[in-house]
């Protein structure tokens, strides 16, 4: 059974274990060090401990009482501050497990019940098919190419860029 909960102290260990692996890294935005200690997982959780409560989602992904990724939603700013940006993974032992796919559909019912915000996006590499899956699952509609839009590990990436839009 999967559920979200907000990040405690005590997930710091289980979180530096997740994301000490390349595959998931790889599959993430540059800024997190690598090897990534506890030290850096508490500095995480505390971030979202800390943040605006109407501004950030931040949330441990539990599978059968296990924390086994994260997930966050990120109001954007400006004019688009009605729209929020999506993120998400797994570890790697639990890749295919549909584990993401019912994380995102938690985590966006919660922004779309309790705020106003009325569009979540994410931009995924291309190449991760199982990432687009996910979305595809949730209804996210993808909205077009981004051609060269990522420089990571030495060469330009292209993104998708899809939306699921509160009716």
């Amino acid at each position: 059974m999967v559920k979200l909960k907000e990040w405690s102290q005590s997930d710091a260990e289980m979180l530096a274990e997740l994301l000490n692996d390349r595959r998931i890294l790889d599959n993430l935005r540059d800024g997190l060090p690598y090897p990534y200690t506890q030290d850096d997982a508490l500095f995480y959780i505390n971030s979202c401990l800390s943040a605006d409560k109407n501004n950030e989602f931040c949330f441990a992904i539990v599978y059968n009482g296990k924390v086994v990724g994260s997930i966050g939603i990120f109001r954007q700013g400006n004019i688009h501050f009605r729209t929020a940006e999506l993120g998400y993974y797994v570890g790697v032992d639990y890749w295919g497990a549909g584990i993401c796919t019912e994380a995102v559909r938690l985590a966006s019912e919660h922004v779309f019940n309790n705020t106003d915000i009325v569009r979540i996006y994410a931009e995924p590499f291309a190449e991760n098919i199982a990432s687009c899956r996910v979305l595809e699952k949730n209804g996210f509609v993808l909205e077009g190419i981004l051609r060269k839009n990522a420089y990571k590990n030495g060469a330009f990436r292209d993104m998708k860029m899809y939306s699921l839009v509160k009716e």
